[in-house]
């Protein structure tokens, strides 16, 4: 590997988990970057981002943070750390100060990520969800084959995104949206939803400083 580049720290959304990135991941082991695919403890964003400041704290090198989904809001709150170099959002929230991936979500119509919800009681008491499992494909990758924070990260790392313009849980209109309030230095949107060789073009045009 590459050892003047910096280091993909790839962060997955919710319902899901760090295997979500291993195409991307081969393909960015192919240009001969290091990329590593962080488990997301996925129960509350302070220790969530408390994980992945962890995560990059150990790695001793520079960084590009790329986050999925709510994975976005865990690397938006990634902050004062100066190994950080820059942040790219994959179909992902980018908060601002105050804001929830609920709020930003029910601003602009097209989400039906309510609807495939289960709810499930747990042991500590309340409720957990997951994704219908007969819904999960329509809802994440159909075009496939078979919370509140602050100190924004990209108020201060320059940012990319990519996205597909039939995202069902995070409406396109929602991410051009943040795309733009964040000043991205490269926007890639693409059809369906889950284009691997898109995403990691995209994290490619972070780590080499690349504006789209």
């Amino acid at each position: 590997m590459a050892t003047g580049k910096p280091v993909v720290v790839l962060v997955h959304g919710a319902f899901t988990g760090s295997a979500r990135w291993d195409r991307v991941t081969r393909r960015l082991n192919g240009h001969g970057l290091c990329a590593l695919a962080v488990a997301n403890p996925l129960r509350d964003l302070a220790g969530d981002a408390a994980h992945v400041r962890d995560v990059v704290a150990g790695i001793g090198r520079l960084v590009v943070l790329a986050g999925h989904s709510y994975g976005g809001t865990v690397i938006t709150a990634v902050v004062g750390d100066p190994a950080v170099r820059s942040l790219v959002y994959v179909g992902a929230f980018a908060p601002e100060a105050g804001e929830s991936a609920l709020q930003l979500s029910g601003e602009f119509e097209g989400s039906i990520l309510a609807s495939a919800l289960v709810a499930y009681p747990v042991a500590s008491g309340g409720v957990e969800f997951r994704i219908d499992e007969e819904k999960y494909h329509h809802q994440f990758c159909a075009d496939l084959d078979a919370l509140d924070v602050s100190g924004p990260g990209w108020h201060t790392r320059p940012s990319w995104f990519v996205f597909g313009g039939d995202d069902r849980n995070i409406p396109a209109e929602a991410i051009r949206f943040m795309d733009e309030r964040a000043s991205s230095r490269g926007t890639r949107e693409v059809t369906g939803a889950s284009q691997f060789g898109a995403v990691a073009a995209a994290i490619l045009d972070a780590v080499d400083g690349r504006s789209g």
